[in-house]
Formats: structure tokens, sequence, C-alpha cells
């Protein structure tokens, strides 16, 4: 007589058994035991009550274990897998699309609350035989041929929080804290330029057409900005200096060859460089409008998943992590400017 008993445990992450004062740990999926005799049927059973039962309390330990980012896809689908062991979390949502994600408030945030419901909001946990290399498990409309999965649960319930906060900068290498000209702690209220974009997203910050990156603030952590760029020396860095070389000219209206918002390419004299900052050149040629301004733009997005109930699952609360697609979480905007003559 052939007996074969198989004790699955794909949703077990570790298996305690009690020997003396020790405890051994091991990782395993599943025991399948093959029993030729019945004699033998009651040893195996008091493995199987071993690996069960203790007096010294629980010997079942299992809680999701995760990386802290996340993927997301369609409408709308977060998702999360791993290897060794193989598995995955899904958060499906309807009715919700990433550009809802990204559609923060005045105050650059958002919050959206979501109940899982079993329905159309569903909390998926599955374990694979394994995962391809390259697979996408979620994204595709048919399902991919060669994933086997060896058990799926969906939490019974659950509230969804996801939160959105987009930072915005102008990339010019100074820190925007540093922007803060008149120290008040209001970076909005700091615009030298009085074009209607504040320091801190103005990659302009003189409105002279040249950007700021150009003009060599030369930030450094240990010494802030005291090495930027004077060339007229008049106490006032050139990246918030409207006439670079002090030769009574506005940097912008230097354009003696080109009227193209670019002071850099108009050189009369090629010994001495451009002529915005050649103060022995002081012709004025009045510039019309400011260059393209571009703000960059980065979301970050987090999901928290509270109040979730699996029948193997001994945790409530699971920290989703944050949206890991640069394709989705950085952009760009170009802000409207007012020119001041």
């Amino acid at each position: 007589m052939e007996i074969i008993i198989l004790l699955e445990w794909s949703k077990i992450a570790q298996i305690k058994l009690f020997s003396g004062c020790n405890v051994i740990n091991y990782q395993i999926p599943y025991f399948c035991f093959k029993i030729k005799t019945m004699r033998k049927l009651p040893y195996i059973l008091s493995l199987c009550f071993l690996c069960f039962t203790c007096d010294d309390g629980d010997i079942i330990v299992f809680e999701l274990d995760f990386d802290d980012t996340f993927k997301t896809c369609g409408e709308i689908v977060f998702y999360n897998t791993k290897t060794d062991p193989d598995e995955s979390l899904s958060i499906q949502i309807s009715g919700l699309t990433i550009d809802d994600v990204l559609e923060v408030g005045s105050d650059n945030t958002l919050i959206i609350n979501r109940t899982i419901n079993g329905s159309s909001n569903r909390f998926t946990y599955r374990t694979y035989s394994s995962i391809p290399t390259n697979t996408n498990l979620f994204c595709n409309d048919v399902p991919p041929s060669d994933i086997d999965i060896l058990s799926s649960e969906e939490s019974s319930s659950g509230d969804v929080t996801i939160s959105t906060i987009l930072t915005e900068d102008d990339n010019d290498g100074i820190p925007a804290e540093l922007e803060d000209i008149n120290g008040n702690g209001d970076l909005d209220d700091d615009d030298t330029d009085s074009d209607g974009v504040p320091n801190y997203l103005d990659q302009d910050d003189d409105g002279d057409n040249v950007p700021t990156t150009t003009e060599n603030p030369n930030y450094t952590e240990a010494e802030g900005l005291i090495n930027a760029q004077d060339t007229d020396g008049d106490g006032t860095p050139d990246y918030l200096d409207m006439d670079d070389d002090g030769d009574g000219v506005k940097s912008r209206d230097e354009e003696n060859l080109s009227q193209d918002q670019n002071p850099l390419n108009d050189i009369l004299d090629p010994n001495f460089g451009p002529d915005y900052l050649n103060p022995n050149i002081s012709n004025t040629v009045p510039a019309t409008k400011y260059r393209t301004h571009t703000i960059k733009q980065t979301f970050e997005v987090s999901i928290l998943v509270e109040n979730i109930s699996f029948t193997t699952l001994s945790q409530t609360k699971f920290d989703f992590g944050t949206l890991d697609d640069s394709s989705i979480t950085t952009s760009t905007r170009n802000p409207d400017t007012i020119f001041v003559n």
C-alpha cells in the first residue's frame, strides 16, 4: 500500500520546528511523503503534528516582504513582483487612470482613497512556480502562457490610500532654499526679473536671456554661492545681474548679430567673447521677449493599504512603497512669462 501526503504551504514564509531549546528555521514550499506501509503512518502523522503544534506559541509566521517600489499599467493596476520565492502583489482600481493620480491640487498634493471590495477594487497576492525573465504579468492583454500560478488569494477587505506629491524645480544647480532672496521663507515672492516666475522655478533668474547655469553660480555644498561669477565686480553675481559687464546696457539688449533670445552667440570681438560680457561694446538692440522657460516636475506616488484581511496573513497594513517609473513620475512644463522692458 502506498500513501502520499502533500502539505502545501505556498504562502508560508517561515516554518519553525521547536526541539528542546533550539529553533530550526526552514524555507519550505511544501512537504511530500510517500509511505509504503501503514506501519509508517503514525511516524509521519507525528511529524505533521510536530510541524503544526507547539506549546511555546505560534510556529507559522507569514508576512508580506517586498521591495519598497512598484510599477503600474493599464486602467489601473499597481503591482510588485519578486523572486526567491516567486510572488506578486497587485492592486486593481477601476475607473482610475494614471492621469487622475497625477492631477495634484494648487498645493501640489493629492490624496485618493478607495475601498477594497473584491470586484472593482482588488488586492491580490499570488505565488508562482517561477516568474520568467522579462515577463510582464499584468500589462498584457493576453496573460503569458508560461506562467504557472501556484496560489492566488484576494484580501476580503482593505482601505487604499494613494498619495501624490509634486516637486518642481528649475534645475539650475542652486538649491531652492538659497533662492529665497529676501529671506522670509516664502520662495514664491522672490522674482528678481519680475517675469511672474519665482527664482526657484526660473531657469533665468535675472531675465537677461542667459540661463542661470551658464552664468556660473558655482554652488557647492561646502561653500554655497560665495564663488558665484561676478563679471563687473559690483557685488551682484551674474545670475542675478541684468547688466553683467556693467556697461550700462542690459545683457539681453546686447544681441548685436542675431535677435534669438541668446546673447551667448553675439560676438563682435572674437578675442574677448560674447558682447554682453564685453564692457567695451555697449550697442543697444532692445529685446522683445524672454527665452522659453522649462520647469522640471517630479511626482512621488505612494500607496498604503490598511485593514487588509488574508486567511494566511498576520499583518493588517502594508506599505506598498513608491511608484518606480520615470516615464510617469518625471515631466516638464513651460510657464507663461511676463516680459518687462
